[in-house]
């Protein structure tokens, strides 16, 4: 799949974070320590980055995504205790927002790490992705 090297190592580093300090803390707190362990890792990315939000094309505003990193992978922070379809809707319509095909949602606040790779069906690269993986299941 695409990225998937890439979600996979941001991944272990929100599996550390969350191995380490537990759940219960303030997602501003996670941010900042995945924030570290990114770093550690060797990670490029930006933190509360301002994109653009985009519909049929136009700009319309913009949104602060939690972490962009390597320019390529959104990835959007909660500290709830379960993620629901709320959250995972909001993540794809972000995606969508923002012409990005695959994003990662982590929830720090259950007790094990919780974390989905959310794809924008409607970017061509996510969707010939996702048509390649079909092919070869």
């Amino acid at each position: 799949m695409l990225y998937d090297e890439l979600t996979h190592k941001i991944i272990g580093c929100a599996m550390k974070v969350h191995r380490t300090l537990g759940n219960g803390f303030q997602e501003v707190i996670y941010q900042r320590v995945l924030a570290i362990e990114m770093q550690l890792q060797g990670l490029s990315f930006s933190r509360e980055q301002e994109m653009i939000v985009f519909y049929e094309g136009i700009e319309i505003g913009t949104r602060r995504v939690d972490f962009f990193v390597e320019d390529k992978i959104m990835v959007e922070i909660k500290a709830i205790i379960k993620l629901n379809d709320i959250n995972i809707n909001q993540t794809r319509n972000y995606l969508e927002a923002y012409n990005l095909p695959v994003g990662l949602l982590l929830n720090f606040g259950s007790p094990s790490l919780e974390y989905k790779r959310i794809y924008n069906t409607k970017h061509l690269d996510a969707k010939n992705s996702l048509e390649a993986k079909n092919k070869n299941n």
